[in-house]
């Protein structure tokens, strides 16, 4: 049988290695001046236009962006509930309650009609996700926001250079979220960047990243330990330097299985949306668990189901809510291998695994 084609794959190199030699040699390795520069280079490359802060996750990024903008118990933020939970984790960790609205069927993505359709007295807030690399409906959600009130925060996870009529994600909001997890786009090894829109933010997320101070034991708030090491900022750094080729490769690959695959929807992308192809996410009609089987039996092809149990029927939750797209995206979405590791030969075998099974109903 072929070799295995995994449905993501970290990408580190000699560089990476090299530059965790650095400062393991220099002695500085908790949050220092590699962290610094990490944050400067992260805004400037994906041209945010607004500080950046470094963090130890995404989700304590999201958190700590969510603590930052006052978000507190008796809260509510409205969340789609097709994403990873820490999108809603993040928002109960306040004392807040995670309100969830249905996706647009189009980009898998909060529906603008439907995040205001719930907004209540409790509203502070709405958190769209840019979810598999596409940009939510940032220009819709951005007006309900200004027309009501509310905060609008990106969860931009799995969206690093993605961008909507030329604005990149992370640049819309109160904060946004990047994820640096291995599988991501790029990562640090485990670590989170928080975008941040004005000085205010900035200073609240520093403070809570680190026990509450910015001078050290005089403590402002009620603080955590979210710091980024050296070590990881340094991975980051070399990867800033990566993430752009990664990201056409990714591209390329998505645009050939588009142009290819035959009896499944694959992933629209709207006008005006960069797309950065965190994962290619197609819809199967009919039996998606059993092509996702066959894909791995027949053809030792990998694949990846996100999500199939949407957030709000998560025991945590449990929110007796309708959302019939993200049921329907629940039962019907499945990631192919898009990853730069990805040759030309992979993707044909790809395609032409795809294309067998779903013309015999697998």
């Amino acid at each position: 049988m072929s070799d295995f084609i995994p449905p993501a794959k970290p990408l580190i190199g000699d560089e990476e290695r090299a530059a965790v030699d650095r400062v393991l040699r220099s002695g500085m390795i908790a949050q220092g001046p590699e962290v610094k520069a990490f944050e400067q280079e992260f805004s400037e490359h994906f041209k945010l236009g607004r500080a950046c802060v470094a963090v130890n996750s995404g989700t304590s990024g999201l958190h700590l962006g969510l603590l930052s903008a006052g978000v507190k118990a008796g809260d509510e933020v409205i969340v789609p509930s097709f994403t990873f939970a820490a999108t809603a984790n993040a928002v109960a960790l306040t004392g807040a309650t995670p309100v969830f609205a249905d996706i647009s069927a189009d980009d898998f993505c909060l529906d603008p009609t439907a995040a205001e359709a719930a907004i209540t007295d409790k509203t502070v807030g709405i958190m769209p996700v840019h979810l598999y690399g596409h940009p939510a409906k940032m220009e819709q959600l951005m007006q309900i926001g200004r027309d009501r009130g509310l905060h609008v925060f990106e969860d931009a996870a799995q969206a690093h250079g993605a961008a909507l009529n030329g604005t990149p994600v992370g640049a819309f909001g109160t904060f946004a979220m990047f994820s640096l997890y291995p599988t991501k786009n790029m990562t640090s090894g485990e670590g989170g960047m928080v975008s941040v829109a004005d000085a205010e933010m900035e200073r609240n997320v520093r403070l809570y990243r680190n026990q509450g101070m910015e001078q050290q034991y005089h403590n402002e708030v009620v603080g955590l330990n979210n710091r980024m090491t050296d070590i990881n900022a340094a991975i980051g750094r070399v990867q800033l330097t990566k993430v752009d080729a990664w990201t056409k490769q990714r591209q390329d690959n998505a645009a050939f299985l588009t142009a290819n695959l035959d009896g499944v929807t694959p992933p629209p992308v709207a006008d005006g949306a960069v797309h950065v192809y965190h994962q290619y996410t197609i819809r199967v009609h009919d039996d998606r668990d059993g092509l996702a089987k066959a894909l791995k039996e027949e053809y030792n092809i990998g694949s990846g189901m996100f999500y199939p149990v949407p957030n709000h029927r998560l025991k945590p939750f449990q929110a007796d809510v309708d959302l019939p797209a993200t049921e329907l995206a629940a039962r019907e979405c499945l990631s192919l291998p898009v990853h730069p590791s990805v040759t030309q030969a992979d993707l044909e075998r790809i395609v032409s695994a795809v294309n067998t099974l779903a013309k015999a109903g697998a």
